[in-house]
């Protein structure tokens, strides 16, 4: 017997159990490789479960207190002071003192780079109940990563952490069958109140054992592709979440001119080097269509990183599905097709490159051949080719790459675009900088309150006068936002839900907590 067939088997044994005596039973995919330890990533997106944080985001994501009581910024924005709530506890009955967070940003900080803690200096404690956290440069965004790192206990934590985790989350852990199943029940010494489950499991596996789950009415959430999504099965209801999960064209910015990586990459573009071929894309594509045809309908079109959210700028955008002014772009930069072969060139340069996709990825795959149908129409050729991360890890300097983002947290947006992140990690690949867009970008960092950041954060986008966006520079095309679809038992309520962030699956679980049962036993 394989380990997901014991889940499954453990989980129906419940079903005919009253309702609100058996566990509430999820597909939604989120198992962490390394575990539940918030200091090497777990909880980024979704609910952390077992740790509280000391902010959290409601559905209109707004910041509120979790852990904390109160917060402020120094004048300077060099120090974030915290209040704790006094009555919180961990998972073993241990009080959550100031102890407890300056332990957990200050171990984050060491644990390379694992957690995004960028200008953070020193966390210390300052009382039992209160806490200054250092930075060495103003960043208003430091914000998020108070609402997204989970705390742990200074005097348990240790290298077992990840799979026994203490925590002053809403659950505790029961049993962890890793690629099977998670099971989990309240913690007894939550601050945030009742939880109404007696226990939650989550099964893992593939997409298909999902949909059988929900099939055979052992799960009650089920994370489903739009394929599948308006099909559900009898006593459970179809659910589409809006999202800023993204998927863009990536342009490698800089001409080729044989510079390499420190990794040993290839850098550079010839093609997408000039700006006429950037705006041109973003003016021909019909994001409508892409929307339905790698979709299904179910998501809305992207002109931006952030649509939608506060510090997204709207008129940085270009119309689409407009390929006459696409080529009239072209023409007027010089690109023609001269010898009839449907390829447009510029002094001898065919107008001609690769959309390069993760293979397994069929969404990044409809899209980038939808793309390059889309294109050819204007006389550009774009020619998809799949391949593995690994390949294009070295290809992406050099070459337009389908890729995925989307955060609550307009600190990505910084390191998209700012020239000081320029092949750090996965961001700024195209090696693109614009000194205009990286004062704008600090701008909004230094501000010293949220809503002070928003102009800047806007104006980097589009100023009027240059932008990383398709008014501006056109450092990207983007294409699409997905929606996030799932199958949900019509007995659940689940309350408001904010717009989803990157990652299909686990994020649903942010207000769990809130969850209840509405149907009689």
């Amino acid at each position: 017997m394989t380990k997901l067939t014991a889940a499954v088997l453990c989980a129906a044994v419940f079903l005919s159990a009253p309702l609100s005596a058996r566990p509430l039973v999820l597909a939604v995919g989120g198992e962490p490789d390394g575990g539940f330890d918030p200091l090497t990533g777990w909880g980024r997106y979704g609910n952390p479960l077992f740790q509280s944080t000391l902010l959290k985001r409601d559905a209109d994501l707004t910041l509120e207190g979790d852990l904390a009581t109160d917060w402020g910024l120094s004048e300077d924005g060099l120090i974030w002071s915290v209040t704790l709530r006094e009555d919180a506890r961990f998972s073993d009955g241990a009080p959550v003192t100031a102890e407890d967070v300056a332990f957990t940003f200050n171990t984050a900080r060491d644990a390379g780079g694992l957690v995004d803690l960028q200008d953070f200096v020193a966390a210390r404690a300052t009382g039992p109940f209160t806490v200054d956290l250092e930075l060495s440069a103003p960043r208003i965004s430091f914000a998020s990563r108070l609402a997204t790192l989970g705390i742990v206990p200074a005097k348990s934590y240790g290298p077992g952490y990840a799979r026994e985790p203490i925590g002053s989350g809403p659950f505790r852990m029961v049993e962890w069958q890793e690629g099977a199943q998670l099971v989990v029940e309240p913690n007894p010494y939550w601050h945030g109140g009742e939880v109404p489950f007696e226990r939650v499991s989550f099964v893992f596996g593939s997409e298909d054992a999902g949909l059988a789950l929900a099939r055979t009415g052992v799960a009650d959430v089920v994370a489903v592709p739009a394929s599948q999504a308006d099909a559900p099965p009898e006593g459970m209801r179809a659910l589409h979440i809006e999202t800023v999960d993204n998927r863009g064209l990536m342009f490698p910015m800089r001409p080729d001119t044989g510079e390499r990586s420190a990794g040993g990459a290839p850098i550079g573009n010839d093609v997408t080097a000039d700006r006429a071929i950037r705006v041109a894309v973003n003016q021909a594509l019909d994001r409508d269509a892409l929307v339905a045809l790698a979709l299904g309908g179910h998501g809305r079109p992207a002109t931006g990183p952030a649509d939608g959210l506060p510090w997204d700028n709207p008129d940085a955008g270009l119309a689409g599905n407009d390929p006459d002014a696409a080529r009239a772009t072209l023409e007027a930069a010089g690109w023609v097709d001269a010898d009839g072969d449907g390829t447009r060139e510029k002094d001898g340069l065919p107008a001609r490159f690769a959309i390069v996709y993760p293979s397994s990825d069929s969404t990044r795959q409809a899209l980038a051949l939808g793309a390059a149908q889309q294109l050819r129409g204007i006389g550009i050729t774009a020619e998809p080719a799949g391949r593995s991360w690994d390949e294009i890890g070295a290809m992406m300097h050099s070459n337009v790459v389908v890729f995925g983002w989307g955060a609550h947290d307009p600190s990505e947006v910084y390191n998209l675009y700012h020239g000081r992140f320029a092949a750090i990690d996965d961001f700024n690949p195209g090696y693109y900088d614009n000194p205009a867009v990286n004062a704008h970008l600090e701008a909004a960092e230094s501000a010293n309150d949220f809503a002070a950041s928003l102009p800047h954060w806007r104006a980097a986008a589009w100023d009027g006068e240059t932008g990383f966006g398709p008014r501006g520079d056109a450092a990207w095309a983007w294409m699409v936002n997905l929606e996030h679809s799932y199958w949900v038992s019509e007995c659940l309520d689940m309350g408001p839900m904010q717009i989803h962030p990157h990652g299909h699956g686990f994020p649903i679980t942010h207000d769990l907590p809130g969850w209840r049962w509405t149907c009689a036993e």
